[in-house]
């Protein structure tokens, strides 16, 4: 099996499979950091499946759409803030830069994350 070698969509600036990609192979991410930069490349992967499971049942939407939405171009992530409140609940602050219909898209989000039986979940988030 051949190896992707080009560089991880969250900028952490690893290779994409020793990154995000073992994430969205299935190995559970080890903190919600990881969970959060692996979910961000599967939004410009359009990884719906994974975005899906990987959100709490307690707010997962039925589906996102991506394949039908207006494409999105990923631009960049940063991570402002990781914060493990206990060992099972995290927070993770971040900006995602990103352009729709040629235009310039920021989002910055204060997202909380849940560990359930040893899987990080996303729950919610708010913006600032």
């Amino acid at each position: 099996m051949q190896r992707n070698t080009t560089p991880c969509p969250c900028g952490s600036g690893k290779s994409f499979d020793p990154c995000c990609g073992r994430h969205l192979a299935g190995e559970a991410a080890p903190t919600a950091e990881a969970l959060m930069r692996s979910r961000y490349s599967a939004y410009g992967l359009l990884r719906e499946d994974y975005l899906l499971a990987t959100w709490h049942p307690s707010n997962r939407p039925r589906e996102l759409g991506l394949a039908r939405d207006a494409p999105v171009k990923w631009l960049g992530l940063e991570v402002k803030r990781h914060e493990q409140t206990d060992a099972d609940h995290a927070v993770v602050e971040f900006v995602a830069r990103y352009k729709v219909n040629g235009r310039a898209q920021r989002l910055h989000e204060i997202s909380r994350f849940v560990r359930e039986d040893g899987r990080w979940l996303y729950v919610d988030g708010d913006l600032p």
